[in-house]
Parts: C-alpha cells; sequence; structure tokens
C-alpha cells in the first residue's frame, strides 16, 4: 500500500501545474471571496444606505409636508421622467430607477377629510439590488403616517396610545456569532464540502481511469499485492494531497478573514473553530475520494471519468437547496446524511453553538462508515480483469 502510494505521489508531482492548481486554486480563492465580499458588503452601504436616495415622485405637489418629511430621512423627491421617455414603468424596466412614488390625485381633499390618503410605490420585487431603496422608502412612509396618525388623536385629547393595546416586545436568544455568521452561512459550507468532496479528484482519476487509458494498470494489478492493498495506496494518495489542500484552504480562511474589515467579525477563524471544520470535512474527503475510485474504476478513459464531475459538483447544492425550501430542525438524523451532516455542522461552527459528543459520534460513524463502504465496493471492482483493458 505505501508503495503504491508513494508511486501515484510522485507521478502526480511530476506534473506541476496541475500540482500547483489542485493545491492552490482554494486557497487563493477563498481570499478573492472574503475580499471581494467585504468591499461589495461595504460599498453598498456606502452608495445605497448613506448617500441620498433620489426617488422620482409623481404628484409631489399635492403633498408638501409628506416630501419635505421624506428629506429629513434623505429621501429627495425628484421629477418622473417623461412619458416621451417611457416614463416611470420604463424607468423600473430599465433598471434606471429603483423605486418611485406616487401621490394620488384625491390625496388633498382625503387628507382634509381625514380620510386614508393614497401613496404608492412603484417597484420591481425581483430586484434585489433595489432592495435597500425600497426598505428606506418603506420605512420613512410608514414613520410619516404613525406620526401624523398620533398627532391626529392628540389634537382632538385622545392619548396615541390608545390605538396600541399591545405593547409587543421581543427576545432575541441568537447570539453575536449567529446573527453576524448569517451571510457568511449561505455559501461558506457549499465551498468547503466541494473543496473537501473533489480535493482528491484529478488524481484518483488519473491513478484509476488514466492508468486504465494508457495501459499502464495491467502491470500494476499483475503483481502479488493484493487487490485492497492497492485500492488503498491509491486512496490514500488521493487523500494525502486533498488533506493538504485543506490545510491551505482553512489557512487561507483564516488569513483572508483577518484582512477582510467587517467580514471578519462574521465568523469565528479560532484556531478551535478551524480544528473543528478540518475534523468535519474529512470524513466528506474520505467519502468523495473512495466513490470516486468506485467510479473511475468503471471509466475506461480520463474524458469518461471527468463527465461524473458534472453531476458530483451538485451534490453538495441538495442540502441548500433542500433548507431553503425548507428549512429543518437540528435533529441528531441529519449528521448521518451525507452532505447534510457537513451542512449542518459547518453552520454550528458559523454560529459558535457547541457540538455535543452524541453529535459528533453519529457523524463520524456515518461519515467514516460509509467511506467504508465505497472503499469496500471499489475493491471488488478491481477484482474485475476487465479493468486491465482500455479498449
Amino acid at each position: 500500500m505505501w508503495s503504491v502510494m508513494r508511486k501515484e505521489l510522485r507521478d502526480f508531482s511530476r506534473d506541476r501545474r496541475t500540482l500547483a492548481l489542485t493545491l492552490l486554486m482554494g486557497p487563493l480563492l477563498y481570499p478573492v471571496l472574503m475580499l471581494g465580499m467585504g468591499s461589495l458588503a461595504e460599498n453598498r452601504a456606502r452608495t445605497q444606505l448613506d448617500k441620498v436616495l433620489e426617488v422620482p415622485v409623481l404628484g409631489a405637489e399635492r403633498a408638501p409636508n409628506l416630501v419635505a418629511f421624506l428629506a429629513t430621512r434623505g429621501i429627495k423627491a425628484i421629477d418622473p421622467p417623461a412619458d416621451s421617455d417611457g416614463g416611470i414603468d420604463a424607468g423600473i424596466r430599465s433598471q434606471d430607477i429603483d423605486v418611485a412614488l406616487a401621490i394620488d390625485a384625491d390625496f388633498d381633499a382625503d387628507w382634509k377629510a381625514g380620510r386614508p390618503a393614497r401613496v404608492e410605490m412603484i417597484l420591481d420585487s425581483t430586484r434585489r439590488n433595489a432592495e435597500i431603496p425600497v426598505q428606506r422608502l418603506q420605512t420613512a412612509l410608514t414613520g410619516y403616517g404613525s406620526q401624523v396618525g398620533a398627532l391626529r388623536l392628540y389634537a382632538r385629547g385622545i392619548d396615541a396610545s390608545i390605538m396600541q393595546p399591545i405593547a409587543l416586545g421581543s427576545r432575541d436568544l441568537a447570539t453575536e456569532e449567529a446573527k453576524r455568521g448569517l451571510l457568511m452561512s449561505l455559501m461558506l459550507p457549499y465551498l468547503l464540502i466541494l473543496m473537501s468532496f473533489l480535493g482528491g479528484a484529478y488524481l484518483i482519476m488519473d491513478a484509476t481511469a488514466g492508468e486504465r487509458e494508457r495501459q499502464s494498470l495491467e502491470p500494476l494489478l499483475a503483481t502479488p499485492a493484493s487487490r485492497g492493498a492497492i485500492v488503498s495506496g491509491k486512496i490514500a494518495a488521493a487523500c494525502t494531497i486533498g488533506i493538504i489542500s485543506l490545510l491551505l484552504i482553512l489557512l487561507a480562511f483564516k488569513l483572508s478573514a483577518q484582512f477582510a474589515g467587517n467580514m471578519a467579525d462574521m465568523l469565528d477563524v479560532s484556531f478551535a473553530a478551524i480544528a473543528k471544520l478540518l475534523l468535519i470535512l474529512l470524513p466528506m474527503l474520505f467519502i468523495g475520494t473512495t466513490l470516486l475510485t468506485f467510479l473511475s474504476a468503471a471509466s475506461k478513459s480520463m474524458k469518461e471519468a471527468q463527465s461524473h464531475m458534472t453531476w458530483l459538483m451538485l451534490l453538495p447544492m441538495l442540502p441548500i437547496l433542500v433548507l431553503a425550501v425548507n428549512p429543518l430542525k437540528s435533529e441528531l438524523w441529519q449528521y448521518a446524511v451525507p452532505f447534510l451532516a457537513q451542512n449542518q455542522l459547518i453552520q454550528k461552527v458559523i454560529r459558535a453553538e457547541v457540538i455535543g459528543a452524541d453529535v459528533w459520534t453519529v457523524y463520524l460513524v456515518a461519515g467514516l462508515g460509509l467511506s467504508a463502504l465505497l472503499w469496500f465496493a471499489a475493491v471488488r471492482r478491481y477484482h474485475q480483469e476487465k479493468l486491465a483493458i482500455s479498449g
């Protein structure tokens, strides 16, 4: 087994470009993502939260007090585009306008009569880049309505608090770490799971499907070495590359968080958290490597083996998609399900939650047990004599 492992590592190290891409792609990708996301988040906050928001207002002359109130909230009313330019609707569809406001023609009459005066926000709810302007305008309009309503009651000698029979409060038990990590919990699990799942992909495909294509696998299978030792040596070599890649990724993850401005406050990047992430990702590396060994052994060429990458890259997305449409409460059985277990555990690390001994036991037994089954299946496939034939 050790001889096969050394042989595969020596062969893989000769292709220095592939070796560099395998080991450095993840560590270089993470700083770009961390620093890029931090820069984008700060730029969005600076451009959409801090600056004056210009909102086209149709019929601004009908509600001068409302327009003046909006100005105190950093919202400036501007003239709407002319009909010759397509009007407000065309501006929103072309994304030249984030949100607009239309004041009803009967606003003045309804206002003087004490009836609800209608104003209409014009927006495209599917545009995520307009969420902050829409929320700013909606919050300002709600505040104006509440303030005027309270003043009307006071003018009639009525305490405005009578309209609030319940004083609603809330106690948020979410930890500060969980709140800060909410954004990163959407993408970080997928990236880490994907990098670990396919960490040894190229080496193991080349060591099986590649050797079969080059017809160099038959001499190895003709040696007295057992098939189990041969498979274990190849898997050990791929896992060694995968572990080195994981360590570099987690180190880059820790270092990049230190230079990402406010993004560093969203994550726990202590050495204890990094060690937990490594322990979580190791079973995923073993599962991915043994699965690829099994699949590559049935492939007659590298091209055929690489065709599996299309659907393998989608597997880590499954728990994210499921949790997006059907959020699940954390239960013990989830830590025995591949990909879902890793997603839930990484979420716990991000949220700085304690992971119980029962959770660790179920996760490690299930993950390593699945790896052992896939290893056994790969060994059984290596016993097929047609494995040595490429054509």
